[in-house]
This record gives structure tokens, sequence and C-alpha cells, in this order.
């Protein structure tokens, strides 16, 4: 079990990542808490030693993606309906709005790799390790994820 003090430096280096990630995938800040509490209690809990800080970060990409996906398919979450349908993104501007509702309307296969090459600053390559797949499929997901988005957003998109 690891101590206060690293779990405190692991949540103030990647609580924002990992709140971001929920967001995109569960779509309401209930859902988003209660991920992040997982993802950090399973941190905690993580006996292994990491090889270093990037070694550290993917695992925590890893399993916020997991997490979120395992709350996605839970029994709980197919016999509810939210109360929130849209996340509260208020204080971005509303051409940012416009795009990361249309990011998060993407299909779960483009929306995680778009948003981990243009959110996270993740490689092709980096990302196909993350999802567990072949460097050109990711490369395959990010051209398709793009060329939705355009049409989405009527070629507005750079």
């Amino acid at each position: 079990m690891r101590s206060e003090e690293e779990v405190d430096l692991a949540i103030e280096r990647y609580s924002d990542m990992v709140r971001r990630i929920c967001l995109v995938h569960l779509k309401n800040n209930a859902d988003t808490e209660d991920i992040f509490q997982t993802v950090f209690l399973k941190y905690l809990l993580y006996e292994k030693e990491f090889a270093n800080e990037e070694h550290e970060k993917a695992w925590f990409v890893t399993v916020t993606v997991n997490s979120c996906k395992d709350y996605l398919k839970s029994f709980f979450k197919k016999r509810t309906v939210p109360l929130e349908m849209i996340a509260d993104f208020s204080d971005l501007s509303d051409q940012h709005q416009e795009v990361l509702s249309a990011v998060l309307s993407l299909p779960p296969k483009y929306k995680d790799a778009i948003y981990l090459h243009y959110y996270e600053g993740y490689t092709a390559l980096e990302i196909s390790s993350l999802l567990n797949k072949k460097e050109n499929t990711i490369y395959s997901l990010l051209k398709r994820g793009r060329d939705l988005l355009k049409e989405m957003l009527g070629g507005e998109l750079e």
C-alpha cells in the first residue's frame, strides 16, 4: 500500500487528467467523481513500482479508461437514467464547447484516440500501447475521427 504522501503527490499530478478522461467517457460530474475516487483507490492499493513518471502516467490513463468502460458496462449504469445529460462546460467558449461536444459524441473507438492525441498529447505509438491496438490502427482511428468531426462541425475543423 502506498503512503499518504505518494497518493497526495499523484493526486496533484494526475487529478486534472483523470477528471478530463472521465468526463469524456461518462459525460457527467457525479459519475466522474465516483470513478476518480476508484482510480486513486486503485493507485493507493497498487503495490508495484513504476519505472518512471511516464509509466505512472500511462498507468493512470489505462486504469481510468478501463474503469470508465467497466462502469458504463455495469448492471447499475444500464438500468439508470442520468439526471445530468450533458457535463457542465460553461467555462469554455462557445466554439470550444461545440468542438468538445462533437468529440464527446464520437463513437468510443474514435473518441479515445482523438482525446488522448489532442487533449493529452500522446503520440500514435503511445496510444497504441495504451489501448492495445496497432499503431496503424491508431492512425486510421485519428483520421476517421477527424473526418467525422469535420462533418459534424460543417468543415470548420482545423
